[in-house]
């Protein structure tokens, strides 16, 4: 979802600021197909965090697809996003409340209405969510914790996608696939020999690679934690609260 700036090119297609919130409140007034395709775009993105929630809390595999489905249906609504509070926040915490509110106002009418009826508007492949929530260590983590160290993965593997593209990109795919697992973990001796070996480098020049991959790793995530919250002076303290969810 690559997005910018103001309302119009020479094609009179519609561009976004490149944030979580610019989509939101865009889509919230404009009917332009591509509005609703990166909104679509970031629940399918996200929904995952709040599946993971739901179980947690207690409801089915089978009740969790059709809440997750039926919050971001009415997420897609336009009297909902116009109503959205423009002092933002953080998108993460948003998301979370907008999802508690949502448990308590149409968790009946929902029931009320045949499972999986109109909200399917996204691919959410029951058995697949469930095998992936299946996986999720069993800890003492209450659902808001869970819901954040889902969120918290999320944004690294984007930002990792990103990283993975620029490699490809400048021709260096290969160099991606034999060095990225130095981005999280410190090299063992004779590691980067045997890297160096495979990718034809010398030892130092492997070294170099990495810094440098760790160092775009960085400026990435940045970025992509850029497009979560509503004012660049939140990043510092959004990187500090990503990795502080892994120590816990």
């Amino acid at each position: 979802m690559a997005i910018s700036g103001k309302d119009s090119t020479a094609s009179g297609r519609v561009q976004f600021a490149n944030t979580h919130w610019s989509v939101v409140l865009l889509a919230g007034k404009s009917e332009s197909p591509l509005c609703q395709e990166a909104l679509e775009n970031l629940c399918r993105s996200y929904w995952y965090p709040l599946y993971a929630f739901l179980r947690r809390q207690g409801y089915t595999s089978a009740d969790a697809k059709d809440l997750t489905q039926g919050f971001f249906a009415n997420f897609l609504q336009k009297n909902f996003l116009t109503a959205v509070n423009p002092a933002k926040g953080k998108f993460r915490s948003f998301l979370l409340t907008a999802l508690k509110h949502f448990l308590a106002n149409e968790w009946d009418r929902l029931q009320a209405e045949k499972r999986g009826g109109k909200h399917a508007f996204i691919s959410l492949d029951e058995q697949s969510a469930e095998k992936r929530y299946q996986l999720e260590p069993s800890s003492s983590a209450t659902p808001e914790e869970l819901y954040e160290h889902r969120w918290a993965l999320t944004v690294l593997d984007a930002g990792l996608k990103r990283l993975k593209d620029d490699c490809e990109a400048d021709g260096k795919a290969a160099q991606f696939e034999e060095l990225y697992v130095y981005l999280s973990s410190e090299p063992a001796e004779g590691d980067y020999a045997r890297s160096a070996a495979r990718l034809g480098m010398s030892n130092g020049a492997v070294a170099v690679a990495v810094h440098r991959l760790r160092q775009r790793y960085g400026e990435l995530l940045r970025k992509e934690i850029g497009r979560t919250v509503s004012s660049p002076a939140e990043i510092p303290e959004e990187m500090r609260f990503l990795f502080s969810v892994f120590s816990r």
